[in-house]
């Protein structure tokens, strides 16, 4: 347990102005929860810690929205077939994918991993290409093998190319003598098809897990932009700053909310995107086959025009949106609340925000709800070492979006592994600690200062999330 010392009278103040304490006739002072904390989407958080913890549905929606849940559940679990086909709701795979369902990176709504064998396919990482950016900092794709490298394809067509990813080990040590070991990878590109490759920027990007993404979009722009210090006027070593991106729906440059780089503005136009790119399904937002340069795509049958009709994306668009957000678990642990304020300690709470009230949203379910997300959905430099180099709109190549953390203690238990970060390189939470820079230099080295019992804690907290 954790004794009163001088270095630790921060957490003697916490416990004090916002818990409460609690004295024992060792002297021990005891934190104590917020009250609800635990409730981490609000009304519409779920209690289960089993493999399906991710996948059930907000449970304050309304009759009409479950069903439509349920048929949104469907199109993105089920995989999508090549024309022609009997089954014309979910016909025209392709001609290039990297999936053949949603769920094939983000399997059972969760997180999506590096390959764990050369040649495995449907793990939920892929690669972003680009050649530049155009002129609203737009990335402007390779000529031949198009704006994500797509490694399958349909029969009878060759896929663009495969890759491979070697690891390379950095040790290093803490301060108290305890040693560490990081994992640094190297992409390597084979079996190109398509004749000549052009892109100078590649970047590595796993599949996000579900959970809350409506919750993140029903958050007020002027909340976000309350959190941002593009400047760090407050002199922390902490910036911040918005991404404004294409929203293809309103015809206009609007906050980039979603993805590695923020550089999505909206959950429609999010899934509407990983239809065209992950699978090949056109829609009204994305209503262009990605055909490679050998092919012409009038010569490819199609599922239709678009292949996914709007009441179909509409479905898709509400099931992500609603997937229920998990509850916390040993919130009211003394070694957890310990975490917690060592976390705050070292201003990991700068950008890893941990309590937002959301605003109006078209599903009333996620308006007005007190949310535990630990994003900002801000841009920060995270330093060289996370650095792929690729500017996506006003994020520049040290550039990324802060995840949020709900749920993380549970990928394990849903998806199998505990790989970390935008390319899965951290084999860990601590790993993925240590891999901070930039504006989270201070924090990693605050974390880095703490014992080892300490950083447990921390870790415990986070794995609490």
């Amino acid at each position: 347990m954790l004794k009163i010392k001088s270095s630790f009278l921060f957490l003697t103040i916490l416990s004090l102005l916002f818990a409460g304490c609690s004295n024992d006739d060792s002297g021990y002072i005891g934190l104590l929860p917020e009250e609800g904390e635990e409730f981490s989407g609000g009304e519409t958080t779920v209690f289960d810690i089993s493999q399906n913890a991710f996948g059930f549905q907000a449970p304050n929606l309304n009759n009409e929205e479950g069903l439509d849940f349920f048929v949104g559940n469907s199109l993105f679990n089920q995989n999508w077939v090549t024309s022609p086909a009997s089954t014309t709701a979910r016909d025209g795979l392709g001609p290039l994918f990297n999936s053949r369902a949603c769920s094939g990176c983000h399997f059972k709504d969760g997180r999506g991993r590096g390959p764990e064998y050369n040649g495995e396919v449907a793990h939920g990482l892929l690669l972003r290409l680009s050649v530049g950016n155009g002129s609203l900092g737009e990335p402007l794709s390779d000529t031949n093998y198009g704006g994500q490298l797509q490694d399958q394809s349909i029969s009878g067509i060759d896929a663009e190319a495969g890759f491979e990813i070697e690891y390379q080990e950095i040790t290093g040590s803490y301060p108290d003598g305890n040693t560490y070991s990081l994992r640094k990878p190297n992409y390597i590109i084979t079996n190109l098809t398509q004749g000549t490759f052009t892109a100078n920027q590649i970047s590595p990007r796993v599949a996000n897990h579900m959970s809350g993404m409506g919750l993140l979009e029903a958050i007020d722009e002027a909340t976000m932009l309350s959190f941002s210090d593009e400047f760090d006027s407050n002199n922390d070593g902490i910036s911040g700053r918005p991404n404004y991106v294409w929203n293809v729906n309103e015809n206009s440059v609007t906050i980039g909310r979603f993805g590695w780089k923020a550089n999505q503005p909206s959950v429609l136009q999010q899934v509407a995107a990983a239809f065209s790119g992950d699978l090949g399904i056109t829609s009204s937002i994305f209503p262009d086959e990605n055909c490679p340069p050998s092919v012409i795509c009038g010569n490819i049958p199609n599922g239709g025009s678009p292949e996914i009709e709007d009441s179909n994306l509409d479905k898709t668009v509400l099931y992500t949106s609603t997937l229920a957000v998990p509850g916390r678990r040993d919130w009211d642990n003394q070694e957890v609340l310990e975490g917690k304020a060592l976390f705050e300690q070292a201003n990991c709470i700068a950008c890893h925000q941990p309590k937002i009230i959301t605003g109006n949203h078209s599903i009333q379910a996620l308006s007005n709800q007190t949310i535990r997300p630990y994003t900002d959905l801000l841009l920060h430099d995270m330093g060289e070492g996370l650095a792929d180099g690729s500017p996506d709109y006003l994020a520049n190549g040290n550039e990324w979006r802060t995840p949020p953390l709900w749920g993380i203690g549970l990928f394990e238990t849903v998806n199998n592994h505990t790989y970390f970060l935008h390319d899965g390189r951290a084999r860990n939470i601590e790993e993925a600690i240590l891999w901070h820079g930039g504006e989270a230099e201070n924090p990693k080295n605050e974390f880095m200062g703490y014992t080892a019992d300490e950083r447990q804690n921390l870790i415990l907290f986070i794995n609490s999330l």
